[in-house]
């Protein structure tokens, strides 16, 4: 365990102590929380200003639930104690509880290398973030202590918060790294000093943030940047942005890829296929020669190659065994919800639940996982799809060209859902559509009825929209009628 005193945190983070506070008041940087739903007895609540509300005004709710002391912004006071500072909740108070908690965490980082091995492997990309950061999880913790965000934890916040769950004998620290923009990928880095760096794409997601697509490769590029002489870049071969990334770092690189691809120092996947269930297989090698492995994934679709390329680059540029790494990739299923997450019904329905987060690149990766399992002619296919968000001034051709990419795809029925995805209707109607093969429908209620009444045993649907959309939850309604409604536990701080 790792702990911190008040009088600790309020030096770490430029900070001072609340009138009253007592310095020797220590916590376990585990207890560390950002929602007051999560607080018990000794936790320290983060007060920060959020999207939708204000976490100061629930520093009350955060020590009535057992928390000894806050880090804020402005002094809270306890109810009765009037406005003078009299009476106000214990705190170390500074200027942005965001950096604040970033100060803690590249303390944390320090304690943990200064008392043993340490290895840290960033992973940032416009697609597969979590889905690689799963699998090298699952090839590292039976090894070792290994520590990975839950969910999609990859930016300010959520970095912090994955540290804080590290002890002095963590062996493995795997950090996801998202950005909205350049900078602040540089920013993570310099925060837990990743010795492995993976980048996996670059795509269009937050495009209309960034306001172009090389400037996404600028800050992807960020994590190569910052990697020591000493370690190791991971690099997507077959990703010219992301390839062009080997000019940007001290590192030593090491490139992944599925192409048949003459280059020294690349994990390579050969004979890539996808069996009658839409998993991928593909033949293994390493660096070096040597032998090959047979790779039989339990994940659902060919995209997710690159995930296990990535994963099984990163394990063995720290050191794993190349028969180890393999094993453990044909042994694993999903871990993290919405990803591609399959479920077949009693009634023969399969519902494909790829709706936490979407762009132009994963909405083709998807549908053509889904015309796969429908190749044979003897399933219908489904396409359910919400609006792609944060594409800025290239949001409608966007949308118009995933409606025409699944009338390509012979995709049997799409289901297109909300005005902001309506693009995706037209362009269907244009690439050819007719009749009833595409429809466009206001709201999920409005596809829930028409998927109650028309779906039949056999279908195969398919719900993909970015988070904000919600169709994560009409995915959980299809495939489980009697499952609940996810809280959004672990969807706090997702990026790009």
């Amino acid at each position: 365990m790792i702990y911190f005193s008040a009088a600790t945190i309020a030096a770490l983070a430029n900070g001072r102590l609340s009138a009253g506070t007592d310095p020797q008041t220590r916590i376990n940087v585990a207890g560390i929380v950002t929602d007051s739903r999560d607080a018990v007895a000794g936790s320290l609540y983060v007060a920060k200003a959020g999207e939708h509300a204000d976490g100061h005004d629930f520093v009350p709710a955060a020590f009535a639930a057992g928390a000894v002391l806050a880090l804020a912004e402005r002094d809270v006071s306890v109810e009765g104690g009037g406005s003078d500072g009299a009476a106000h909740f214990p705190a170390v108070i500074v200027a942005d509880a965001v950096l604040a908690m970033g100060a803690l965490a590249a303390e944390v980082v320090r304690r943990i290398r200064a008392h043993s091995p340490l290895t840290v492997i960033g992973i940032t990309g416009s697609a597969g973030k979590t889905t690689t950061k799963d699998l090298l999880a699952g090839i590292l913790s039976p090894l070792a202590e290994t520590v990975a965000p839950v969910g999609s934890y990859n930016g300010e916040v959520g970095v912090p918060l994955t540290v804080f769950r590290a002890t002095l004998d963590t062996r493995y620290l795997i950090i996801e790294m998202g950005a909205t923009k350049t900078g602040q990928i540089t920013y993570l880095s310099h925060l837990v000093h990743p010795d492995i760096g993976v980048v996996l794409c670059v795509g269009s997601a937050h495009a209309g943030e960034f306001g172009s697509i090389e400037n996404i490769a600028t800050a992807k590029g960020e994590l190569p940047a910052a990697l020591p002489a000493g370690g190791t870049a991971i690099l997507n071969f077959d990703d010219a942005r992301v390839r062009a990334m080997a000019a940007r770092t001290a590192a030593p690189v090491t490139f992944f890829t599925s192409a048949d691809a003459d280059t020294p120092d690349t994990v390579q996947a050969r004979n890539v296929r996808t069996n009658a269930d839409g998993n991928p297989e593909f033949d293994l090698s390493f660096p070096g020669g040597g032998e090959s492995f047979a790779v039989h994934s339990k994940l659902l679709g060919l995209h997710h190659v690159t995930n296990l390329l990535a994963a099984a680059s990163a394990a063995h540029a720290a050191g794993i065994d190349a028969a180890v790494i393999a094993a453990s990739l044909g042994a694993q299923g999903p871990v993290s919800r919405y990803r591609m997450e399959r479920t077949d019904r009693p009634d023969g329905v399969t519902v494909i639940n790829d709706a936490y987060n979407a762009n132009p690149e994963s909405m083709r990766a998807a549908l053509r996982t889904l015309a796969e399992l429908g190749a044979s002619g003897a399933r219908r296919t489904w396409a359910v799809l919400g609006e792609m968000l944060e594409l800025g001034e290239d949001s409608v051709l966007a949308h118009d060209a995933v409606g025409r990419v699944a009338v390509r795809l012979n995709i049997s029925r799409l289901v297109v859902v909300g005005t902001g995805a309506r693009a995706m209707h037209v362009g269907a109607v244009m690439e050819g559509s007719w009749g009833d093969e595409s429809m466009f429908v206001s709201d999920a209620e409005a596809a829930l009825e028409v998927l109650e009444r028309e779906l039949l045993p056999g279908d195969v649907v398919l719900f993909k929209s970015s988070n904000g959309a919600g169709l994560r939850f009409l995915g959980d309604r299809i495939a489980l009628p009697t499952r609940n409604a996810p809280d959004g536990t672990g969807e706090r701080t997702q990026r790009s």
